[in-house]
């Protein structure tokens, strides 16, 4: 027998950002609860965005905390026991009367031992004890399972409430627990479960009857409450999207707000709202951010992306008065539009060039100066990555030397993550870029907002060339600082983001093909830095590669063949991609396996080899068809390979390569590599050095081999 189970904690209103957590954690440590009880074994994975009777996801509103499972068992599953005794020899003496041993363990299954029975083994006969122990009651074990789950929360500062000992995230106000139309008699914080819930906090300020666990939804639904998050999530949605539409624009929906408001309503409905258009010559980011990150507002932008004087609130009720809910939200937004106002109007009446001068008063770090200091050395390394990549160097370095103006502006100390993006608008307004053409001053004021791409994970790098180069010695600076102030990430310690800058520092370079010697760029980073301060290069050098494991797994790349292509620490990091993806096509030829192993033989060998490796290969010396063989087809594929591999075209190099799978299986096959003959011997050493270096010239196939 089986049946729908209900389990639903009524609380004052949770922590938004937390909910989703919340709510996913106690549904998730109830039915592994219920797995370890052998009662339900559904994962908890919805098939499809569809809204189903059966919802196999955790049910939530600001409210409340629901579990909603169907066909669960009544009880569990009866448990065979089957318990091992003494061999016969052991348990019975030679009358057939039964030893201690034998009595010992009927009296531990709990039965006469003449009850017992018998099986055999390998050993022999012995004693064996069988019963069935019937299955528990699902709802004898309900009350475990609940506690277990609550406790399993991640609450890191529970409240108190009450004349008890109760902590949970927020008061408990009361407890629904059904098993079909059954209350199951659970207990939590002080409240014992029956069947009535409760409405919309407006709409419907009183008790719910739920008949049984499969009206839930339903009941709850007519009580003005979507307890389904992704149902409330679409219907947030729609609405937005509806009013958008009426305003003529479309709605910008961000998941982080969408799943922030989904966390505030039981019931959503959009109100369109709007603000004066004097307001519009502020930069649009700084309004966004004070929609979404302070209201949890949706604004409308037009067709070209454009934020408009329109703007959606999400209320919590359908009231029937709208127009005051409105007032209601263009008051608290109007304040922040006229600091965002202020701000920017002061900013553009100081200018960038001021700003800057401002950046020698605030310390960077103690042991890496100001950040005047950093902006100096920024645009010492500016300028070297734009004469390397045949860029306008003088360029590079007026916009590197303005890019943490912003910081000190007063947009950017009140809405920090416009910077970069303040410092853009400035830029198009800064008297002291007025000289420049209107292509290079549109290019600087683009930069100083690219500098900080990628700002997050999945984040576009840099688009424009001149925001790449920022962006490159930014993170030289703060990479090669970083580590020489003793500041290495250690943990989940890390300050100062350096993974992340090295991330950003490697995507970079790859993502926008900048054949740039990373090695060298180090060593011009590590120039800059104050005096007394010591870096080693090739430690930086490391960790940076070691960024790029995690993102090519990620496109698909084993680590196998990442670590062939790192072996050989190629200095351009556009030049590691390069050998990479030619280096997984080589994987995927039928050669390939055999070739790598080879590779790794022939490596092997060299390695054991005391003294320099010969080099020289002296063809007179060739005794084995096999060997003479092999030489024709090397000598061949390197004249093949040679113009290939200057031009950096490893695809061609590795193709043409693959056709020496027959001699070297030939060579290993018929020839003794350590022959007693000196020269002989030598002569093969080279043969082989001669053929693993020039594979090792793309990468190290031998770590290819199983």
């Amino acid at each position: 027998m089986s049946a729908s189970l209900l389990i639903e904690l009524g609380v004052e209103e949770l922590p938004v950002k937390a909910l989703p957590e919340l709510a996913g954690e106690f549904y998730s440590a109830f039915v592994e609860g219920l797995n370890r009880r052998g009662i339900w074994h559904i994962q908890p994975v919805r098939e499809s965005q569809e809204f189903k009777q059966s919802y196999v996801n955790p049910l939530f509103t600001p409210r409340r905390l629901a579990i909603y499972l169907t066909n669960v068992d009544d009880r569990q599953a009866d448990q065979k026991i089957e318990l091992l005794g003494p061999y016969v020899n052991i348990g019975l003496d030679a009358n057939g009367a039964p030893t201690k041993a034998l009595e010992g363990f009927a009296a531990k299954a709990g039965v006469a031992w003449t009850e017992l029975e018998r099986t055999t083994d390998a050993k022999g006969e012995r004693f064996v004890h069988r019963a069935v122990k019937p299955g528990a009651r699902t709802v004898d074990l309900l009350q475990a399972v609940l506690d277990e789950a609550l406790k399993a929360m991640p609450i890191p500062k529970p409240m108190r409430w009450g004349a008890h000992e109760h902590a949970f995230a927020r008061p408990a106000l009361w407890l629904v627990a059904l098993y079909g139309a059954d209350v199951v008699p659970l207990a939590a914080y002080g409240k014992t479960a029956d069947r009535m819930s409760r409405g919309h906090r407006f709409m419907h300020d009183k008790a719910v009857w739920v008949s049984d666990a499969d009206a839930y939804v339903e009941a709850m639904r007519g009580a003005k409450v979507l307890v389904d998050a992704d149902e409330r999530r679409a219907a947030i949605v729609r609405e937005v999207e509806a009013a958008a539409a009426q305003a003529g624009g479309t709605a910008r929906i961000t998941e982080d707000n969408l799943e922030q408001v989904n966390g505030l309503v039981e019931w959503p409905k959009a109100v369109l709202c709007g603000f004066e258009k004097a307001f519009l010559r502020v930069p649009q980011e700084a309004l966004i951010s004070t929609m979404e990150a302070n209201q949890k507002f949706f604004p409308v932008l037009d067709a070209q992306g454009r934020i408009t004087e329109a703007f959606i609130g999400i209320a919590n009720i359908v009231s029937t008065n709208e127009s005051e809910v409105r007032k209601g939200y263009e008051r608290v937004i109007r304040p922040r539009f006229a600091d965002a106002a202020f701000f920017f109007d002061e900013d553009l009446k100081q200018g960038l060039s001021a700003m800057n001068a401002g950046l020698a008063t605030v310390t960077y770090q103690q042991k890496l100066g100001s950040y005047a200091d950093k902006v100096a050395r920024i645009a010492q390394l500016a300028r070297a990555i734009a004469t390397a990549l045949d860029d306008d160097a003088d360029l590079a370095q007026v916009a590197a030397l303005l890019c943490k103006a912003d910081l000190q502006s007063r947009m950017v100390n009140e809405f920090p993550e416009l910077q970069g993006i303040a410092g853009r608008y400035y830029a198009a307004h800064d008297a002291g870029l007025a000289e420049l053409p209107t292509e290079a001053r549109n290019a600087v004021a683009v930069a100083l907002d690219e500098v900080y791409a990628p700002r997050f994970a999945g984040d576009a790098i840099a688009a424009s060339r001149l925001g790449q180069v920022l962006a490159l010695a930014e993170r030289l600076d703060t990479l090669a600082g970083g580590f020489a102030a003793g500041l290495k990430p250690s943990g989940n310690k890390d300050p100062f983001a350096l993974r992340r800058n090295a991330l950003g520092l490697a995507r970079t370079l790859i993502e926008g093909g900048l054949d740039l010697n990373l090695v060298g760029m180090l060593e011009a980073a590590k120039a800059a830095l104050p005096a007394g301060l010591a870096l080693d290069t090739g430690e930086l050098y490391d960790f940076i590669l070691d960024r790029l494991r995690s993102y090519f797994a990620d496109r698909g790349v084993g680590a196998a063949l990442f670590d062939a292509v790192a072996a050989t620490k190629p200095v351009s990091l556009a030049d590691f991609a390069e050998r990479l993806s030619a280096l997984q096509r080589f994987a995927e030829l039928p050669e390939a396996a055999a070739l790598a192993a080879a590779n790794k033989r022939a490596r092997n060998i060299l390695k054991k080899v005391e003294g320099a490796l010969p080099d020289t290969i002296d063809a007179s010396k060739l005794v084995e068809p096999a060997e003479r063989e092999l030489h024709a087809a090397l000598v061949a594929a390197l004249a093949d390979t040679d113009a290939s591999l200057a031009a950096r075209d490893y695809v061609a190099v590795l193709s043409r390569l693959a056709a020496l799978r027959a001699p070297v299986d030939a060579f290993f096959d018929g020839v003794m590599v350590m022959a007693e003959d000196a020269a002989v011997r030598d002569n093969r050493l080279a043969l082989l050095k001669a053929l693993s270096d020039r594979f090792a010239a793309v990468a190290a196939i031998e770590q290819l081999a199983t």
